[in-house]
């Protein structure tokens, strides 16, 4: 990171999409409705289950208990707890939906619930989400069960509890170790807690455990992060995830809280940045890409080795590209050639389960054009490198003609050392990792005529 100029940087403080899809979900229109979704699962059904790879569900717990300043999600802060209770028989109504159309015979691989907060809900409701889930779907015995845990809602017993569940990979979150930092944004969490709770995750024999970290917070310096950093170092957790603070208070309402004059500047994000690849590749870990890094012998760190990591709304996936199916209010699935988004308010997404209906109120059936940027964007964020041959085989294209205006683009990012392009493939450097969005987003056709990227966070 020496070698970055401040040009450079401040030529690339700019905002982009995390190409978690392609096209991004702000593409979504009201046009593709519920009816298009029943479609997309009818035809899945009707290719029967040899030809169909595992489904992906993901579950969205929007409550939470407290509100944190920098949250971009779509959560409801209360601290009634009965209203658990009424959302999980709205879950079952949406899942019967969907069994009416898929049946209850489809194998599930992998499971996520996030929010908000799942561990909002109590032990009881634990049980029961996961007993319906059991009786409508077949959960695959080898399959990866995570849920999001804010350490402040759990304890050694619920963590037991989560194990017996048949959960195998908790995802804590942390954010900061320090506590001027943790007031800033008004989530007090101590490290000794963090400690204590992931011992116990380990001894209770969790398959994978991940700590969120976020840089670019108010407060933060490159100086107090380094000691975030160590602290990780030392918790060693299987994965890793360092999101960029991504400040968008016109967006979002409780990032107007946040003092703005003690966010920190680019340059000090990328020395952020920096340090961390550097403290974490000195502890071990692989860098899997842009937000992501897991020990060695964690499945996501093979995954990468053996070229099948990919990458869906929850972020790099060892899970092969396939149907997600999402559920709960806001949620985003993926369903054949479709995405898909459920009510974003629960009054919306009550409404329209009350009405015996799937709850999609946008989405998008991709083009082929979209189809073949996804797959290249998806090489580029996935693995670094990009094969003509590949795309041109799976596509029936020619690269070189198809893509010739995103060719010349990337002349400038091989000038600033971020890529090496040749006459069959497209390379990112180690320099360029820090800029991946950036290289990504010369192949976003719906990007290139745009002038709103302001609504996307700023890629360093």
């Amino acid at each position: 990171m020496d070698t970055v100029s401040p040009e450079l940087l401040r030529k690339f403080d700019v905002s982009g999409p995390r190409y978690t899809s392609y096209p991004t979900a702000d593409r979504f229109v009201e046009a593709f409705t519920a009816d298009d979704y029943v479609a997309a699962l009818e035809q899945r059904r009707a290719a029967g289950a040899s030809m169909v790879s595992p489904l992906s569900l993901y579950i969205h717990i929007p409550f939470c208990d407290s509100l944190c300043y920098y949250c971009a999600c779509n959560k409801i802060i209360t601290k009634h707890h009965e209203r658990a209770a009424e959302y999980l028989r709205y879950l079952s109504r949406e899942v019967d939906l969907h069994t009416a159309l898929l049946g209850t015979e489809q194998l599930v691989s992998q499971l996520h619930l996030g929010g908000g907060t799942p561990t909002f809900l109590s032990d009881a409701e634990l049980h029961e989400l996961m007993a319906m889930l059991k009786r409508n779907f077949t959960m695959d015995p080898a399959g990866e069960y995570s849920i999001e845990v804010d350490p402040r809602t759990v304890d050694a017993a619920r963590l037991a509890t989560l194990k017996e569940l048949g959960f195998n990979r908790l995802s804590f979150g942390v954010q900061d170790f320090d506590p001027d930092v943790q007031e800033a944004v008004h989530r007090i969490q101590p490290a000794e807690q963090v400690f204590a709770l992931v011992k116990e995750a380990r001894a209770l024999g969790f398959d994978s455990i991940n700590v969120d970290l976020i840089y670019g917070l108010p407060k933060q310096t490159p100086e107090s992060f380094d000691r975030t950093l160590e602290q990780v170092a030392l918790l060693r957790p299987d994965r890793i995830a360092l999101y960029a603070y991504a400040h968008l208070p016109e967006r979002f309402k409780p990032q107007r809280r946040i003092i703005t004059i003690e966010l920190p500047g680019a340059p000090a994000k990328v020395s952020m940045l920096s340090r961390s690849l550097n403290a974490f590749a000195a502890a071990g870990y692989v860098y899997i890409g842009m937000d992501h890094f897991a020990l060695p012998e964690d499945a996501l760190a093979v995954a990468k080795r053996q070229g099948r990591l990919h990458r869906n709304f929850q972020g790099y996936s060892t899970q092969p590209d396939c149907d997600l199916i999402a559920l709960g209010v806001s949620s985003i699935g993926r369903v054949g050639a479709t995405y898909s988004q459920n009510a974003k308010t629960l009054d919306d997404y009550y409404d329209i389960l009350n009405h015996g209906r799937l709850p999609v109120v946008k989405g998008l059936a991709l083009t082929r054009d979209d189809v073949v940027r996804r797959a290249v964007i998806m090489a580029i964020m996935c693995q670094g490198q990009l094969q003509f041959e590949s795309i041109e085989l799976a596509h029936l294209l020619d690269f070189k003609q198809y893509f010739a205006t995103e060719l010349t683009a990337l002349k400038d990012l091989q000038e600033q050392g971020m890529v090496v392009v040749d006459g069959s493939s497209i390379q990112v450097t180690a320099m360029g990792w820090f800029f991946v969005r950036a290289v990504a987003m010369v192949f976003d056709k719906h990007l290139q005529t745009d002038r709103t990227r302001t609504r996307f966070s700023k890629i360093l």
